[in-house]
């Protein structure tokens, strides 16, 4: 890509406004998003899973790790392509070949997403039964017309993010859970009187829905923008790039990005496999492995994707915050932005993952009070499971910023290496009676710490840069676990006094979030530099300096 002086010269002028706070207020917009759609999850997964049970969600549980992997072949590495490109490309000034880059990437993921829309609707019934729950075909089926959809929507919001303005990306997140919602609720409450497997198939039908409004939605935002976009894509100073060549640099970064981003989905296909066939060989009965299974898919992930929001917040804000920083050579921007990353990704990883921990049980008893066996039998496993939270925010924080520095493959290599150790671990755990489902939450605990310190150790070594990492893993633990022990306590006193009730859980949570707010400041783990650079950091500040925990 021929780069203009004057482009780069007057880049760099711009390129005083902080990089680094370009990527948090980005990730604040797509948190505060996420943090709305997976509410509305909530209001969708609860009812669902207390109308149909263990049982109606293993069909879910089963046919969303297949769709996921069509949608990541169709979706995810062309999107993270197209931001990259686009980052770099603005870096330097060049809107034209920046917007050239979103158009030329569209024909490729509609067929890539017309292709596995073909094998994942008409696949079914056979993907269903290797998967050991023919009954999930017709989820799969009702999950299906979302990946023709979902590579139109996917093309518009890394085109978006490329520009590290989240907000179409967070508005449109919106409107697509709240239809979600809706639609699948509204078909499952329908087709619960004919089956099961209806109605787990009209809930994923939800999604299908959902995306279809997500681009009802960026289209609009998009040609609403078209004015500025022509002024800026005229003002650029520069030819544009041949179409053979910006498809053969697209192709260059997604297909490892694609592999990367499907191999966990192809393993917990195999995971899920695994763990019904593995059930049956070791003396549980069909029903009793579609129920334990059904414990993973209906109680505890959606409880442990709840901070993923954050997680997804800041991965997709911090690869275009890193490629523009490492584009024009910046490592000082660089070291910043790796550092508030991490740090920020941390500091909130560590009090989820305790929470879950210590609370595990009156969290479930109060989201499901009509199917207290089942929730008290996922208990262990939403406390092991916990743990993912914190090994998968360090994976793709570290992956995130090893495709900024324009690494594609070593992330892809390291988690595959991960996903093989979750395979072994969960084959021979799962086995053993004793441990049974707890096993798989252990595999995957696995895969994500042994990609995470392979992605750590590459990260050191190729971005240039002293990472310094240490306070951001050790402070924020001390700081979790004060928290988690007091919560505790506190719990069990109002149990005591109180008994059991959905008041005594919430007082707990809010006090738990209250005494870890009030230590990160009293034991140094987050100063004020730092709290500044947090989503709403002027806010946390001064709410911190009226409290007297930062000097005036």
């Amino acid at each position: 890509m021929e780069k203009n002086k004057d482009n780069v010269n007057n880049n760099n002028e711009a390129s005083k406004a902080s990089v680094g706070s370009k990527m948090v207020k980005g990730a604040t917009v797509l948190a505060v998003a996420g943090i709305i759609c997976k509410l509305l999850g909530a209001v969708f997964r609860i009812p669902l899973t207390n109308l149909i049970g263990a049982e109606g969600m293993s069909y879910y549980g089963v046919a969303y790790p297949v769709y996921s992997f069509f949608l990541i072949l169709a979706t995810a590495g062309l999107p993270v392509a197209i931001s990259r490109m686009v980052s770099a490309r603005i870096a330097v000034g060049d809107y034209r070949n920046a917007h050239r880059t979103y158009k030329v990437s569209l024909k490729l993921m509609l067929i890539l997403g017309a292709i596995s829309f073909s094998i994942c609707f008409f696949g079914a019934d056979l993907i269903a039964s290797a998967q050991g729950n023919p009954g999930a075909a017709w989820s799969l089926r009702a999950l299906a017309p979302a990946i023709l959809i979902a590579p139109v929507v996917s093309s518009y919001r890394g085109y978006y993010q490329g520009q590290q303005d989240m907000m179409p990306t967070g508005v449109s997140q919106v409107f697509e859970q709240f239809i979600r919602v809706a639609v699948g609720l509204t078909l499952s409450f329908m087709l619960a009187k004919k089956s099961l497997e209806y109605a787990a198939a009209g809930a994923t039908f939800g999604a299908s829905a959902g995306l279809l409004m997500a681009l009802v939605v960026l289209s609009i935002m998009y040609a609403r923008k078209r004015i500025r976009r022509t002024a800026l894509i005229n003002a650029s100073q520069t030819e544009n790039e041949p179409t053979k060549a910006l498809l053969k640099e697209l192709v260059a970064i997604a297909i490892p990005i694609t592999i990367g981003s499907a191999i966990m989905p192809f393993m917990m296909m195999i995971d899920s496999a695994i763990i019904m066939n593995r059930l049956q060989a070791t003396g549980w009965s069909l029903a009793m492995s579609k129920t334990l299974y059904g414990l993973i898919s209906g109680y505890t992930d959606p409880l442990i994707a709840m901070p993923g929001v954050f997680i997804d917040a800041m991965t997709i804000s911090l690869m275009p915050a890193v490629t523009a920083a490492f584009t024009i050579a910046n490592k000082e921007e660089l070291k910043k932005t790796i550092r508030t990353g991490i740090k920020t990704m941390m500091v909130i990883a560590y009090p989820c993952a305790v929470g879950l921990i210590v609370l595990a049980r009156p969290i479930l008893y109060m989201l499901y009070p009509t199917k207290i066996d089942e929730a008290e039998m996922a208990v262990s496993n939403l406390q092991i499971l916990s743990l993912t939270i914190i090994t998968l925010s360090a994976m793709r924080t570290f992956s995130s910023a090893l495709q900024g520095v324009g690494k594609m493959v070593l992330p892809v290599a390291n988690l595959f290496i991960g996903a093989l150790a979750k395979i072994v671990v969960s084959y021979v755990l799962v086995g053993i009676p004793a441990l049974n489902i707890n096993g798989a939450a252990i595999g995957s605990i696995t895969a994500y710490l042994v990609a995470a310190i392979l992605n750590y150790r590459a990260l050191k070594k190729y971005s240039g840069v002293e990472l310094g990492l240490r306070s951001a893993f050790t402070r924020p633990l001390g700081a979790s676990a004060i928290m988690g022990a007091a919560t505790f306590l506190l719990y069990k006193l109002l149990h005591h006094f109180m008994g059991y009730s959905a008041v005594t859980v919430l007082i707990s949570i809010i006090a738990a979030v209250t005494l870890y707010f009030v230590l990160i400041f009293t034991t140094g783990t987050v100063t004020e530099e730092e709290a500044l650079l947090l989503p709403k950091g002027d806010l946390i500040v001064k709410t911190a300096k009226k409290l007297r925990l930062i000097k005036q």
